[in-house]
């Protein structure tokens, strides 16, 4: 997964941001708020009409929730486009965003992991506090995708401890996302 990585920072020092909206826009993709979808029904979905990328959020979500999906969305539209533009009746939907049971959905968390935080931030906040859950909180991401990054870190070498597993039950469902 260690190409997963390099895509996501390939992006954002490409595009010069971390920014889930500022990456769609930069990659050419159309953002759309959906708003037939209940907060927990689809999340999102991503695909590719008339050469055209297009990243769709639910827009009952609140503004942090869509900033994930957004770059979830983001991150199928860049590492997944080649699977998405053979088959364009068929986006990639996302009921579940951390879901990991397939490999679509866990390439697409592992990039927005990366993509959203630096190891350098992951590692200054996990020096500051042991707790990760308030590791989460100061890196301004859902405990999932923190999950998520220091399972890359450890993947890539680092030395961090990732308190919990990626099959863990608070990564499914349909609660809110923080």
């Amino acid at each position: 997964m260690v190409y997963i990585y390099g895509a996501a920072e390939k992006a954002a020092k490409k595009y010069q941001t971390r920014d889930p909206y500022k990456l769609l826009d930069a990659i050419g993709a159309k953002t759309r708020y959906c708003y037939e979808y209940e907060p927990d029904g689809l999340k999102g979905f991503s695909t590719i009409l008339n050469r055209v990328m297009f990243a769709v959020i639910n827009g009952h979500l609140n503004e942090h929730d869509r900033r994930i999906v957004a770059g979830h969305e983001a991150a199928h539209l860049i590492i997944h486009k080649t699977e998405i533009a053979l088959s364009p009746a068929k986006a990639l939907k996302d009921f579940n965003l951390y879901d990991n049971s397939g490999r679509l959905e866990y390439q697409a968390n592992s990039f927005l992991a990366d993509f959203l935080v630096s190891d350098a931030d992951v590692l200054e906040a996990i020096s500051n506090d042991d707790d990760f859950f308030a590791n989460a909180r100061e890196l301004y991401i859902p405990p999932p995708l923190l999950a998520f990054k220091l399972h890359s870190m450890m993947r890539r070498d680092y030395k961090v401890r990732n308190p919990v597993d990626l099959q863990s039950g608070f990564l499914g469902g349909n609660r809110d996302m923080w």
